[in-house]
């Protein structure tokens, strides 16, 4: 905890009084409030109250706080409070571990340093090395990337390099480490200046996070809001005890009861998210898929339809717990229980977001036991049955089991046509390849 806190705890009750009440309290500068106002945040949020101050006096900064925090804010607002004082291009990178959380984050930055003229470019992967290029060629003054794709620019693009650089952001810390990105992350350590400013931010504290303060930061202060693993106290959690090949029925069963809500849905595997798309489409449902086996421009699309609620319910992999800023997920369902009990406090993290309440129920079923259990011990409470009426699921199971057919029948066609696209694409190549070799053949027979 900062020191701000330990004194409030000592203190007389009118001590409350002095907490920050705006960000101009924090000492952010005029221009950036109003932007703050724009965008309605009236109010820092806790680890923005911890943050700011200390990255402002020019601090590193460890910073642990749950998801949907306020982490953006509270390492943006330095950065572009700094850039305002030293105007420079290639001024800050923030390295995060997907694709839509680096596009997320570049929203938020441009929203906020719209009225600065502040330049962002989003480097990551399933998108074109090539305007990537020229996006750099211009200097942006803030690069947000994946390490991966950033590492393949830094080793490849003529003329780019980060050695002006001022600031490091490192974003889900312990997800980049967790997905196997320590190499690329300590190539690009390598390539840029000592002399910088790190912020890192990170759910959860784990070895290899520690490992990577201590190489990166410089006597660091360190800003937690939450020490212990907790999920929103505004979130309702439920769970359902269901036979497994009854689930899908169930889902429709809480879709219909819950009618007029927003969703999200949690699958295990790209598979069974395409599926369960499929099957509640057939229903009538507005459902759409969210996935990494999608391109990068279906799987923005996707989130863009869901945010403009074009579509009421999203289902998705892990590749959408973490750090997306969803604001209206009025119920967070986990149709497969996840295997890594971390990965529930972030799942149910995108509802109750802000102060708003929300709703999460889970799916238990006879093979989940156990890792529902480790989920209760992790956060330290007894969740209560959702309330069901089992005769009316079973009424729906005649209906279901026709929609079950049906996405099986789509998700089979859509596999032949990938296929059939796949082995074009073979065809071409091996074309291509003959061609060459003919044409090798060709300039031989010439040159004798």
């Amino acid at each position: 905890m900062a020191a701000g806190e330990e004194e409030g705890q000592a203190a007389e009750p009118e001590a409350a009084v002095e907490e920050p009440r705006s960000f101009k309290d924090l000492g952010v500068t005029d221009v950036l409030c109003e932007a703050c106002d724009q965008l309605g945040w009236k109010v820092p949020t806790k680890i923005q109250v911890e943050a700011i101050p200390v990255a402002l006096q020019g601090r590193d900064i460890i910073g642990l706080a749950e998801t949907g925090s306020g982490k953006t804010g509270a390492f943006a607002l330095p950065i572009l409070q700094a850039l305002l004082e030293t105007p420079q291009r290639l001024f800050a990178l923030v390295l995060t571990p997907t694709r839509e959380l680096a596009f997320q984050i570049s929203e938020q930055f441009e929203a906020l340093g719209s009225s600065i003229g502040v330049h962002t470019t989003v480097i990551v992967g399933g998108i074109d090395t090539m305007s990537q290029s020229l996006a750099l060629a211009k200097k942006p003054h803030v690069i947000i990337a994946t390490p991966g794709r950033l590492v393949d620019h830094l080793e490849n693009t003529k003329g780019f390099n980060l050695r002006a650089l001022k600031f490091l952001v490192m974003d889900e810390a312990d997800r980049i480490l967790n997905m196997d990105f320590e190499t690329e992350v300590d190539k690009i350590l390598k390539v840029i200046p000592r002399d910088r400013k790190t912020f890192l931010f990170s759910a959860t504290m784990t070895k290899k996070v520690q490992k990577l303060q201590r190489a990166a930061l410089k006597n660091p202060v360190k800003c937690a809001v939450s020490s212990k693993y907790q999920t929103v106290e505004k979130l309702q959690q439920y769970y359902i005890f269901i036979p497994s090949k009854f689930k899908d029925s169930y889902l429709v069963y809480i879709l219909n009861e819950l009618a007029g809500n927003s969703f999200m849905i949690f699958c295990s595997t790209c598979n069974n998210t395409q599926r369960t798309a499929l099957l509640l489409r057939n229903l009538g449902f507005t459902a759409i898929p969210l996935h990494g086996q999608m391109s990068q421009n279906k799987r923005l699309g996707a989130l863009n339809k869901f945010k403009a609620k074009a579509r009421s319910i999203l289902l998705a992999t892990d590749v959408a717990s973490r750090g997306l800023d969803i604001p209206h997920v009025d119920v967070v369902i986990n149709f497969d229980i996840p295997t890594h009990s971390k990965d529930y406090i972030h799942r149910v993290g995108r509802t109750a977001r802000a102060g708003r309440s929300g709703k999460s129920i889970t799916f238990v079923t006879q093979y989940d036991v156990e890792l529902f259990q480790r989920i209760e011990h992790l956060i330290g409470k007894k969740l209560p049955a959702f309330p069901m009426q089992e005769e009316e699921v079973m009424m729906l199971t005649e209906r279901v089991a026709e929609a079950q057919r049906f996405a099986r029948m789509e998700l089979r066609e859509q596999g032949e046509k990938k296929r059939s696209r796949n082995d074009d694409d073979d065809t071409e190549e091996a074309i291509g390849v003959r061609n060459k070799v003919a044409g090798g053949k060709k300039k031989k027979r010439k040159a004798f």
